[in-house]
């Protein structure tokens, strides 16, 4: 077979780990190599993803529809009441909305919405048509925010605009306008608000009732199974979690500087960074030992359950190697040591929006002979995974159809999925979706491994 080379001008996005104690020389945070088929979304999408858990929100998409049907229930984000979020609503300009402007019918559209579904609050997303033709969706939604006496939030999210990181701060600069909008009556001294988590298949409610048996009160969630009004009080939290840092370490960045609400960064993927994402609260309210009492007694007990199950899987999996492709450098360090605890191997890690610092930490992290990437493409992500004869992909749906050509194991571990892979019992999801994708007795008929071709 030929070899797959790099595309000219990519060289630098990727880095192999040697023998050299050197800091990382890798590029990163730039706009992705033109021709190269990024696997990054765009800055609308950014958005989107970040703020559609908000499940009483009207989220309405200010373009052509093709980018509503693009982004339409987009995440496995699940609500134990409203699903507002569910429904994906366009203003569909057409060319003579374009040529005429389309702010009339974004008026006439919020009004009709608001008055129909009665949601908390509306986010109003611009598309790169609208940052082309200019149509002031401030004014817009200022207008009938005032005319129906519900927050109606521009999100200023043409896709045009950067990468999908830039969507994130958009996201947390529309998320902004509603904190501090709401009464902290009755929130008590040891509470949190957790950012960054979307509960997907659920996975909020896990980590959420493992921080109240801890004795600690949540406040909001951000935004999964998110609800306006616990937003517009999150200002009365003690302390911020940030779960997914690249879309939200922003919103807490600001909320820190506003309202003094210190925050932590924190993993609940894997034994290790679940444990201390428990632990390092525990000691944030350190004037209440029974807190990291509490928190010592849920990890001790959850721990003796899960370890012996997973031991089943190592020895299957003893020696197997992994590579790994995410949306955030950070989510790569805890499959890292999910995989290094059941025995397998790293031999690629890579993410679409990591920085320098993030790289640096995959380098440490990582043994001799990674290749480590930034804002990858399928074609080198096959020429790695073959070249480094990976028996598994971690990926999303993008990634998918390049581990099943190749005739090896996936796993998803994007916004789409169905399965909790958060927490102690996520962890036992997530090894058991390896071991069942990796030792699966189809791929003794895929070419790579020999079989038929």
């Amino acid at each position: 077979m030929e070899k797959i080379g790099i595309l000219e001008g990519r060289e630098k996005q990727v880095y192999e780990k040697k023998g050299d104690s050197a800091a990382i020389d890798i590029k990163c945070e730039t706009t992705s190599l033109s021709g190269s088929v990024s696997q990054r979304a765009c800055v609308f999408c950014g958005s989107r993803v970040v703020l559609y858990p908000v499940a009483d929100a009207l989220h309405v998409v200010h373009g052509p529809i093709g980018c509503a049907a693009y982004t339409w229930d987009i995440r496995g984000a699940v609500s134990s009441g409203p699903e507002l979020h569910r429904l994906s609503f366009s203003t569909d300009l057409k060319e003579m909305d374009v040529i005429y402007g389309g702010e009339k019918k974004l008026h006439q559209s919020l009004t009709e919405l608001i008055a129909q579904y009665q949601p908390k609050a509306a986010f109003i997303y611009s598309t790169c048509i609208i940052g082309l033709i200019g149509d002031d969706i401030d004014a817009v939604c200022k207008k009938v925010s005032q005319e129906t006496g519900i927050p109606v939030l521009p999100v200023h999210s043409e896709g045009f605009k950067g990468t999908k990181k830039d969507g994130y701060k958009a996201a947390c600069d529309s998320l902004m306008k509603l904190v501090g909008t709401g009464s902290t009556e009755g929130i008590g001294k040891y509470s949190i608000n957790i950012l960054g988590e979307f509960n997907l298949a659920g996975e909020a409610w896990i980590i959420k009732k493992y921080y109240e048996e801890m004795g600690i009160e949540v406040v909001a969630t951000m935004t999964g199974d998110g609800r306006v009004d616990d937003i517009r009080r999150s200002h009365g939290a003690s302390l911020n979690i940030v779960q997914c840092s690249g879309s939200m370490v922003k919103l807490a960045k600001m909320m820190e500087e506003k309202y003094g609400i210190p925050y932590l960064r924190v993993s609940y993927f894997g034994i290790e960074d679940m444990s201390m994402a428990l632990y390092d609260v525990a000691k944030h309210f350190s004037d209440n030992p029974a807190i990291l009492d509490a928190a010592k007694k849920l990890v001790n007990r959850e721990v003796s359950e899960l370890y012996p199950r997973l031991q089943h899987f190592r020895q299957a999996l003893e020696g197997k190697k992994a590579a790994i492709y995410v949306g955030g450098a950070f989510k790569a360090f805890s499959l890292i040591k999910a995989l290094n605890s059941v025995g397998m191997s790293v031999v690629l890690a890579g993410s679409q929006t990591g920085n320098k610092d993030d790289y640096e930490g995959l380098k440490e992290m990582c043994e001799e002979g990674t290749v480590i990437v930034d804002d990858s493409n399928p074609v080198e992500l096959s020429k790695f995974v073959l070249e480094k004869e990976a028996d598994l992909l971690i990926g999303g749906v993008k990634e998918r159809p390049i581990a099943y050509k190749l005739g090896i194991g996936f796993c998803d571990h994007n916004h789409e999925r169905k399965i909790p892979l958060a927490g102690f019992v996520g962890m036992y999801n997530f090894i058991l979706e390896v071991y069942n994708s990796v030792m699966s007795p189809v791929w003794q008929f895929a070419p790579r491994k020999g079989g038929l071709s």
